[in-house]
């Protein structure tokens, strides 16, 4: 039996057993929901492509967990300014030999060590793509829900300002919003440091550099506004076929609050595409972060943005700078295809034509 799903298996056993401590009983009613998640677990393990993704996944967050406590250079100082001798020799290649006291990995302009600031920019990268789509998906998912369960005057305002955020190319609404928000958020940063404080933590920065910081919330904002509207419609159009079936009848029949019917009854039943749609999204968000930093639109020197190393490499690219766009460009390599292998996977767990054609195997598996 495959490891990884027997530990999917433990954990999901383990969480059985705490609700049913919590609330007796509450195993016998989810037996069914129980069984039917190890068969997803099950589905997912066995595919080679998930579990690389998942690999991927899992070395990524940790690097965005710890990658600023690994770091073995600070990202802030530029030894150039020390050795001036240095200045025609930057940026330096990688070196495995005798590197003359510089790091073997190669520099960058200012002499930093390049993988250094790669293993910390991993931090950057998770975070503003966990914020982005966490924070869209679920502005999207509000208002498909209110639109598709109301409908009439609600779904065709809420529809219509979907439509026209739509109609906007994406990625230049969110450069019009960034240059838009960063000088506010840059003077709302500035008179809080208490704000400037927990920002700087959250993305393993110093609070000394708060107008850097004013163009990272700056560029996850601007994506935020224009993430949402595929989320809305998406929940849009799940919410309408649901909620004319004969379950949701017997809620409303019952007297049970809106609330409830769309948080208990609506809702789970249109995660599975929800699910897909975030984990590819974590990927895209990614590299649309990326894209803005490499525009300019992000941070400037010395915060180390995976999109501003690239772009910064640009000026002495390809000759004098081939390892700094190598190494910044693997990072975001391997955090784009991990979720999108994950994505995949997750599709074909969601998918029943691809489900049944393994489900009994899955079934003698999951009772031995």
């Amino acid at each position: 039996m495959n490891p990884v799903y027997r530990f999917g298996s433990w954990l999901i056993d383990k969480y059985a057993g705490l609700r049913e401590k919590i609330s007796p009983g509450w195993l016998e009613k989810n037996r069914s929901k129980l069984v039917e998640t190890k068969l997803s677990v099950y589905v997912f393990t066995s595919s080679r492509i998930g579990l690389t993704g998942l690999a991927l996944v899992v070395i990524t967050l940790f690097l965005a967990i710890f990658g600023p406590f690994i770091a073995w250079e600070p990202y802030d100082v530029y030894p150039i300014l020390n050795k001036p001798e240095l200045a025609g020799k930057l940026p330096h290649p990688p070196c495995f030999g005798n590197c003359e006291g510089l790091p073997m990995f190669g520099t960058d302009q200012y002499g930093r060590d390049v993988l250094s600031l790669v293993v910390r920019g991993f931090r950057i990268a998770l975070v503003m793509s966990i914020i982005i789509v966490v924070t869209s998906s679920l502005i999207g998912i509000l208002i498909g829900l209110v639109s598709g369960y109301f409908g009439g005057i609600v779904d065709e305002i809420l529809m219509r300002f979907t439509d026209m955020m739509l109609a906007f190319p994406g990625l230049i609404l969110a450069i019009a919003f960034s240059l838009t928000l960063r000088l506010s958020l840059r003077d709302f940063l500035m008179a809080n440091p208490t704000a400037t404080s927990i920002v700087a933590s959250l993305f393993a920065l110093d609070p000394k550099d708060a107008p850097n910081l004013a163009n990272l919330l700056s560029v996850f904002l601007a994506l935020i506004l224009v993430w949402w509207p595929p989320y809305a419609r998406v929940v849009r159009g799940s919410v309408l076929s649901v909620k004319e079936q004969g379950f949701i009848e017997a809620a409303k029949a019952l007297g049970l609050s809106t609330w409830k019917i769309l948080t208990r009854h609506i809702f789970p039943n249109i995660m599975s595409p929800l699910l897909v749609m975030v984990t590819f999204d974590f990927a895209t968000a990614t590299l649309s972060s990326a894209a803005l930093s490499f525009l300019g639109l992000g941070p400037q020197p010395p915060v180390p943005d995976l999109g501003l190393i690239i772009s910064q490499a640009g000026q002495y690219f390809p000759e004098r700078s081939w390892w700094i766009v190598i190494e910044a460009g693997t990072a975001l390599l391997l955090i784009s295809l991990g979720w999108n292998l994950v994505g995949d996977a997750l599709r074909d767990v969601f998918d029943p034509k691809t489900r049944r054609s393994i489900e009994l195997k899955a079934k003698i598996e999951v009772r031995k």
